[in-house]
């Protein structure tokens, strides 16, 4: 059996002021419970307060802040912290006081996150340097850890450089600028490349600052564009320009460089205010023309193969870096106006012959015509006055139709030249562009370049057979084919036409003959150099009215004279080509001249 042990009190033990709700020491009860209640309105829902922990397990973090009671926390808003133990002291974000079941709920992540976006916004304000963790790539960019936040770092904000490979910044930690904020979704942007634009800017001026033009440096090639490439001159950029790349053309500058590759550049010039550099490649390497044949001359071929094509002409490159022009003119020796891009197109490789070689301006002008004889050379042998050829309808003027014989050689077939019989008032009435037609020449204009040349005379001239049978007097059917102010043309026979003034177009009633009307006209006037014939529908009544008249003044008279020399009306004359067999050749070759027109 176990003694029991009788414990002694305490001595001066004050049993009044215990009582009396006084505690052990100097202060009372009262004044305990003051201290307890005020630190409990201390503690405000939504704030951040520090806290003691007091005991940790596998599920849950027990923290004291100094309340009625303790908060648990699950241990995972503590993963960031895998040291934790107890007696540590962390920040606590207070949710609320008193919850549904009268607990303190308390929340270490979102104390964290608190602070960690005041801490953001601070850096912002104090453009403050800061350290971040890359944790992966995103599209655009990488996702950088900093103070627990997720913040996007842009892929132009990395480095001055381009980036080509991100994965090799993935679980590093860098150093970073904070660049934007969006308070509203709570997103930010940090920049890497802020860190170091600031002292490159400095490199830069003290760069720029010992540049001269004509300086040699060595750079890294940085970017390449279609205009041009970037080089990296150690802190500050040039630009070589695609024409200082090279002597020769250059469509594509990889041809000539590539990403990362070291090469000298020239400085061609710069600009301290903007910070322009700009360089040059190819002024580094001798002058292709300095290396051209020093026997080449004027006159002597050359092969090349053609660069660039414009309408006045095309490029031809005969070496590396050395071009001469060839003009559209110096292509053939046709004069009509064309496009080079008729005769050549890019990439064609070709022999011409030099036709201007001025060293000192590095001008070349090239001629393929001459590779070909000029056809003019021997223009009168070959195309003799009276000559017959066939040519090409090229285009019309008003006053003709310009053919080609052969190319080279154009000539003119006046509209007056065309037809004996027709009266043609375009010559798009006669013929049509491109197609053949035969022709005689007339005359050379050597200088010039230009032949005179006829179509009508390939047949004989009816006009002189025409002045046989339509005599001044003579009279002959017709038909009014076309009226105008000054008179009418009328259709004659054999398909000549004449001309009638509105005063001779009266009929005998007294009306005027119109379109389309079969009368018949005397002749009144015939030119055969004009090719004129002048005719009168009211001439033939007043010529028989006159007649009769005279009869009737003296009757007895011509009665007792002899009928052979009796006045008699004038007869009409009926003549026609078939009629006469001299004249039917004539009459077949006008129908199949009718035809080819």
């Amino acid at each position: 059996m176990t003694e029991t042990k009788i414990q002694s009190p305490i001595e001066n033990f004050d049993w009044d002021a215990y009582e009396n709700g006084e505690t052990a020491g100097s202060k009372s009860r009262q004044e305990l419970t003051n201290t307890y209640d005020e630190s409990l309105k201390t503690a405000k829902e939504n704030e951040i307060v520090t806290g003691t922990v007091k005991s940790i397990s596998k599920r849950e973090v027990r923290v004291d802040i100094g309340m009625k009671s303790d908060a648990i926390i699950p241990v995972s808003e503590f993963r960031y912290n895998p040291d934790l133990k107890v007696g540590d002291e962390v920040e606590v974000f207070i949710e609320s006081l008193e919850d549904k079941n009268g607990q303190l709920r308390l929340s270490h992540k979102k104390a964290c996150q608190t602070r960690s976006w005041d801490r953001v916004n601070e850096a912002l304000q104090n453009d403050e340097i800061i350290k971040g963790y890359v944790k992966s790539r995103t599209k655009g960019g990488m996702i950088v850890d900093v103070f627990g936040i997720e913040a996007f770092l842009p892929g132009s904000q990395i480095d001055v450089r381009p980036i080509r490979d991100y994965d090799v910044f993935v679980d590093k930690t860098m150093e970073f600028k904070v660049v934007k904020i969006n308070q509203e979704y709570k997103n930010v942007v940090v920049s890497h490349k802020a860190l170091i634009e600031a002292e490159l800017e400095q490199q830069k001026k003290e760069i720029i600052s010992k540049l001269e033009k004509g300086q040699v440096l060595e750079g890294k090639v940085k970017n390449i564009t279609p205009y041009g490439v970037f080089v990296d001159l150690g802190g500050v950029d040039g630009l070589v320009h695609i024409t200082d790349l090279s002597w020769g053309r250059v469509s594509d500058p990889r041809e000539v460089v590539e990403l990362d590759q070291d090469i000298k550049v020239v400085i061609i010039d710069f600009d301290d205010e903007k910070k322009r550099i700009a360089l040059g490649l190819k002024q580094l390497m001798p002058h292709p023309w300095d290396n051209l044949d020093p026997n080449l001359k004027v006159g002597d071929h050359v092969h090349g193969k053609v660069v660039v094509m414009a309408d006045y002409g095309a490029f031809v490159e005969v070496q590396p870096g050395v071009e001469g022009l060839i003009h559209v003119s110096e292509m053939s020796w046709s004069q009509h106006l064309r496009s080079a891009n008729d005769f050549l197109k890019a990439g064609d490789e070709v022999e011409a012959v030099v036709l201007t070689l001025d060293r000192e301006e590095r001008k070349m002008s090239l001629g393929l015509k001459q590779l070909k004889k000029d056809p003019w050379e021997d223009i009168e042998e070959k195309y003799a006055i009276g000559s017959r050829h066939t040519a090409k309808v090229r285009n019309f003027t008003n006053f003709g139709v310009f053919v080609e014989i052969e190319e080279g050689v154009d000539g003119l077939i006046h509209i007056s030249d065309l037809s004996w019989t027709k009266k043609i008032k375009h010559p798009s009435e006669f013929t049509q562009v491109g197609n053949d037609i035969e022709v005689q020449v007339l005359e050379i204009d050597k200088g010039n370049r230009r032949l005179s040349l006829g179509h009508k005379q390939l047949e004989e001239n009816p006009w002189d057979v025409f002045e046989t049978i339509f005599t001044v007097g003579s009279i002959h059917e017709g038909t009014i084919t076309e009226v105008m102010d000054k008179g009418a043309v009328i259709s004659l026979p054999y398909g000549v036409e004449g001309f009638a003034t509105p005063k001779h177009l009266v009929k005998e009633d007294g009306t005027q003959a119109k379109l389309d009307e079969k009368l018949n006209f005397k002749v009144i006037e015939f030119n055969k150099d004009s090719k004129r014939i002048i005719l009168s529908h009211s001439r033939i009544a007043e010529d028989a009215n006159k007649a009769e008249r005279r009869e009737k003044a003296a009757p007895k008279k011509a009665a007792s004279k002899p009928a052979a020399e009796t006045a008699a009306a004038p007869a009409i004359e009926k003549t026609t080509l078939g009629d006469l067999g001299a004249l039917q050749a004539l009459k077949e070759q006008m129908q199949k001249q009718e035809k080819k027109g």
